[in-house]
């Protein structure tokens, strides 16, 4: 059986990039002490909205369209859109403290519907399947360094042959990552997710911190279904699509120890699992229970991971807890 390691390196990475924003966006949220489980549904609002402004703005603009526009224009569709979903889980659980995990499952129905009902419109508007320009196409699934840089032996096709949302995730990854750990909003922003008691006492305002971080956090995530469907998916819209891509994102925190730099190889590692059974063929293997390995890995992960017992590797200490200023 021949192996292709360079190629399936790259098809990893580039299945491992939506998990990339669905987990450095959930990383954030639950530093913050949110547990919100509604990824899913904000990375179906993302694939959406996202593919729906870059059409809009292909139908408006034609044949002088801009590929860096039509980029900026899907980034921010899907932000926006993610903002939007999250927006009504921090109103729901920090302004009147519903339950997170009941609110977070609310919202990943809510974000597939709307997702599902906002794609399949788009569909039948158009009287089949979804398509925008080729050069828009080129824009964002094309490699985006130079060429000369590709060209380099081996290290040229695994570090710098990817399309823009390769390198903004982990962008992303490392500046949030500093974030937290050497800035004194970010500093703050853990003691909140920590002991929100200790942090209000301190004057730090705890509604403020986390709206800041569950908002920003689902425009992220949202982010990553804007990346699946304009890259993975071809601009392609399909409802089943995205299934299972922000419950493994939100395993993905746990695997990564709540730390955004760990998310870059962890997106990776289950990047890759969720393609390998069309890369690495084992016919001892029903194709079945190979399809679902990256879910028997994440459910062996909460295992491993709920038996450590190092601090440091545990959750924020208020992590999925409302919290009530007056029982401080």
């Amino acid at each position: 059986m021949n192996i292709n390691i360079v190629g399936l390196i790259k098809a990893a990475v580039l299945n491992g990039t939506p998990l990339l924003y669905g987990t450095s966006g959930e990383i954030l949220t639950q530093k913050s002490g949110n547990m919100n489980l509604g990824v899913e549904g904000l990375m179906y609002m993302g694939g959406a909205f996202g593919l729906l402004g870059v059409l809009t703005y292909d139908r408006m603009a034609g044949a002088d369209a801009s590929g860096v526009l039509a980029v900026i224009i899907g980034l921010l569709s899907a932000f926006a859109a993610g903002v939007f979903g999250a927006l009504i889980f921090s109103f729901l659980t920090i302004t009147l403290r519903a339950n997170q995990n009941v609110t977070g499952l609310a919202l990943t129905i809510f974000g597939t519907g709307l997702g599902q009902f906002v794609g399949e419109q788009m569909r039948l508007k158009i009287g089949g399947n979804i398509s925008i320009s080729n050069a828009l196409k080129g824009a964002f699934a094309d490699p985006v360094l130079p060429e000369a840089l590709q060209k380099i032996p081996v290290l040229g096709e695994i570090l710098f042959s990817y399309n823009i949302f390769v390198y903004i995730g982990i962008a992303i990854a490392v500046v949030m990552a500093y974030f937290m750990d050497h800035t004194r909003k970010g500093l703050h922003l853990r003691a909140v997710g920590e002991s929100p008691s200790t942090a209000d006492a301190a004057g730090i305002d705890v509604s403020r911190y986390k709206y800041f971080a569950t908002v920003i956090g689902g425009g992220i995530s949202a982010l990553g279904g804007m990346v699946y469907t304009m890259t993975i998916a071809g601009t392609v819209w399909n409802h089943t699509a995205l299934s299972g891509e922000g419950w493994v994102a939100v395993a993905l925190v746990i695997f990564c120890l709540w730390r955004p730099l760990n998310a870059l190889w962890g997106s990776v590692l289950f990047g890759g699992l969720m393609i390998m059974y069309l890369r690495v063929p084992l016919s001892f293997i029903p194709s079945q229970i190979y399809k679902i390995l990256p879910y028997i890995v994440t459910a062996l992960v909460l295992v491993v991971v709920s038996m450590r017992q190092r601090r440091e590797d545990r959750p924020p200490e208020s992590l999925g807890l409302p919290y009530f200023r007056e029982e401080r």
